[in-house]
């Protein structure tokens, strides 16, 4: 038999699809700095950065909220992700990275 690998068996969507298939309740959160955010951010979404991942919980009340998450590059969105199953929220996607994003930015 020939391993193909999981990735091969399992294409993940990249942001765009994400965003496509977004629910109007679904809270999108960029966890990149501040900086980073004001320079250009997804319509819509709501910024906490990686480094107060923990002050989340005073933006973010209902720790059942559907909430994508995303950063430049997907790798602190995912971190961000780990920290906030800690704090208890239980619906959590991390969508990748901005870098991917080919719709408008505000």
């Amino acid at each position: 038999t020939i391993d193909i690998g999981r990735s091969a068996m399992f294409k993940h969507k990249d942001i765009n699809e994400y965003l496509k298939e977004k629910e109007d309740s679904t809270i999108l959160l960029d966890v990149r700095t501040k900086e980073e955010y004001e320079e250009g951010h997804i319509p819509g979404s709501i910024n906490v950065e990686l480094d107060y991942i923990n002050t989340v919980k005073d933006v973010i009340k209902d720790k059942e909220s559907k909430i994508y998450l995303y950063c430049r590059s997907g790798h602190r969105s995912g971190i961000a992700l780990n920290a906030m199953k800690e704090l208890g929220y239980t619906d959590l996607t991390n969508i990748g990275g901005i870098i991917h994003y080919k719709g408008e930015l505000e």
